[in-house]
């Protein structure tokens, strides 16, 4: 009968049809891609850096607030990558992978310091490429005045201080879903944790955040 093929067909064949064409072409680069990292193609890795470099540098100034130190973790992200890549499955996006790679670079260095005593007072006025602008260099536009202006900048820091101030494991969370703007599940991926866990540490997160900022 004229329809039976099409009823026939596979539960494999029915999802790969559904799939638009535009996202199987994309996937299809996206793999394309992986697989010339995964072979050391030097022209890879600069499109790799090149695309994620502003992403990541931002997100680990968010959790240290320390130009330089985010700016080392990037180049250490970027170096474990190269390291990492032949094991990489695509289980995950390429950048929710490297911000995996990043907040581990991020925690080393932190446990590193903290073995050492180190005690240095993180500089709120650092700061940072064009790539990664703060908050209200975001929001701001030259019709606010100078006044509004630096009204938005102190609720900026007020902000980054409390944010350091929080325990690192709702931090961590707090800036990937919140100010990277990762799902629930990309947040989960990201920190290799149940989607539970990241909805309580961002509640948890979110609750201290409104009380150190309501005593600053």
């Amino acid at each position: 009968m004229l329809f039976s093929k099409s009823i026939t067909l596979d539960d494999e064949e029915v999802t790969r049809a559904a799939v638009p064409a535009d996202v199987e072409a994309r996937r299809s680069a996206d793999l394309a891609f992986i697989e010339k990292l995964k072979e050391g193609d030097e022209a890879a890795f600069e499109t790799l850096v090149d695309r994620y470099s502003g992403d990541i540098h931002a997100l680990l100034y968010r959790l240290t607030e320390n130009a330089e130190e985010a700016a080392d973790l990037t180049q250490d992200t970027f170096l474990r990558a190269v390291r990492a890549i032949r094991s990489f499955r695509g289980e995950s996006e390429l950048k929710t992978w490297l911000f995996r790679i990043a907040i581990n670079e991020s925690r080393n260095r932190h446990r590193w310091w903290k073995r050492r005593r180190r005690n240095e007072t993180i500089s709120l006025d650092a700061t940072i490429g064009s790539s990664d602008q703060r908050v209200e260099d975001v929001l701001s536009d030259d019709s606010i005045s100078p006044e509004e202006s630096a009204l938005m900048r102190e609720r900026e820091q007020a902000l980054s201080l409390a944010l350091l101030e929080l325990a690192e494991t709702y931090r961590e969370a707090v800036v990937l879903c919140d100010v990277e703007g990762l799902t629930y599940e990309e947040t989960a991926e990201a920190l290799d944790i149940g989607i539970g866990t990241v909805k309580s540490r961002i509640s948890r997160g979110r609750h201290e955040l409104r009380r150190k900022l309501k005593d600053l």
